[in-house]
């Protein structure tokens, strides 16, 4: 198993490795480490299918790539390749198509399998804590939007194309990230996002204070 994660690891850093909007190589990584060690606290020990959905995550995601559809054929050739079964190959699919926050304000909550869940659960914790804020503000000027506008209110999306449009950096805290938590599925997702949650929270109020200097 632990040759076809490696070959995986480099087909995601190959499709990744150049991205600059915060899910690059380095969160795929992140988030497929941390899904493993979800799931062995979940006891879990056959992690193929999660390590390589933490991996694949986003290379057919539409915030990374142009070509979604292509990128689809691409991946299936792949996987084909490694001599996954249908039922695993099956199961990739469905979680990496279904985990997004952005597909949920759509369609609802997906029913995933607890592979997915974990996976989802670890997709979620890597856009809290220190790195989640790193992430945000670099995502915010990947796509050219204001720092913090005391004018501008969060605001609460109701679909997909609400939420791609431009807020500011400090109002995506309130808009998805303050959210996740509530979300996660697990019961170590829960616990380890709480913690970051309240790191997050701690930063936000240093962050008022150094901006409201009357």
């Amino acid at each position: 198993m632990q040759n076809k994660i490696e070959v995986i690891r480099d087909y995601a850093k190959d499709k990744l490795g150049g991205d600059r909007s915060g899910h690059d190589f380095y969160h795929a990584d992140r988030v497929s480490k941390i899904a493993k060690r979800l799931a062995e606290q979940e006891g879990i020990s056959n992690t193929l299918i999660i390590e390589t959905a933490g991996y694949l995550h986003d290379v057919i995601d539409d915030k990374v790539v142009e070509d979604v559809m292509g990128e689809k054929e691409r991946l299936k050739k792949f996987l084909k390749k490694l001599d996954f079964p249908v039922k695993s190959f099956q199961e990739v699919f469905e979680i990496i198509e279904n985990i997004s926050f952005s597909k949920e304000l759509d369609e609802g909550k997906a029913d995933l399998t607890l592979a997915g869940q974990i996976v989802q659960d670890a997709d979620r914790i890597d856009a809290l804590g220190a790195i989640g804020i790193l992430r945000t503000a670099y995502y915010g000027g990947h796509t050219k939007s204001p720092l913090y506008d005391p004018n501008i209110p969060p605001k609460e999306f109701k679909n997909k194309q609400e939420y791609r449009k431009k807020s500011t950096v400090i109002n995506h805290f309130y808009e998805k990230l303050f959210k996740l938590p509530a979300t996660m599925n697990t019961k170590a997702g829960k616990l380890e996002a709480q913690r970051r949650l309240l790191f997050m929270e701690d930063f936000l109020k240093e962050f008022y204070a150094e901006w409201d200097l009357s």
